[in-house]
């Protein structure tokens, strides 16, 4: 922003001069400076040759104890893996019994003991009152490990994810896969 000093008499003479810079938290309503996205910390890649690559990482992932309090956003094309990762994630914690996808019903929870985990899928996801109307800011409020597909749908309505997995189908079950942490809790959890 550029700010003419309009006291001067003769405007060719005025100064221009800038606001100093400020933190983007400072710029920010307080509102957007929950879900403004910080900076990847770390990125790591890895590459699942076949589904047991995917439920290996998936185990290695449920000893982290920082999980328990993780939210991890899933992104890739349909097909990539997002719900297979899930399914073996948290049968590594303990689930038990049929996990389905939350394609239609957006939320599925689950609950281990000494643990709340909440599945998202945000594909079907059209209109931010949504968010609103389903209650799930008190849901990312609250405490417990949390599972988001397809955040991209939800964007501008999720807190800043402590890990992303970025998984893209390769020839036959083989996947690569980028692993992101965006905060500290994020890098306790990369492998």
């Amino acid at each position: 922003m550029v700010k003419i000093d309009v006291g001067d008499a003769d405007l060719g003479e005025s100064q221009l001069t800038r606001p100093p810079p400020q933190p983007l938290h400072q710029r920010l309503p307080v509102d957007l400076m929950l879900f403004a996205h910080e900076p990847i910390l770390e990125t790591r890649l890895l590459h699942w040759p076949d589904e047991a690559a995917c439920a290996a990482f998936a185990a290695a992932l449920a000893q982290r104890p920082a999980l328990a309090h993780a939210f991890i956003e899933l992104r890739g094309p349909l097909g990539a893996g997002k719900t297979t990762f899930v399914r073996h994630l948290l049968r590594a914690l303990g689930v038990a019994g049929r996990i389905k996808s939350p394609t239609y019903a957006v939320l599925e929870s689950h609950a281990v003991p000494g643990l709340a985990i909440s599945h998202f899928d945000f594909y079907r996801f059209s209109d931010p009152r949504e968010w609103a109307d389903a209650g799930f800011r008190d849901l990312f409020a609250a405490p417990g490990l949390k599972l988001a597909e397809w955040p991209e749908k939800a964007d501008g309505m999720l807190p800043v994810p402590d890990l992303q997995l970025h998984i893209e189908p390769l020839e036959g079950d083989a996947r690569a896969v980028r692993v992101q942490a965006c905060t500290p809790c994020g890098l306790e959890l990369l492998p």
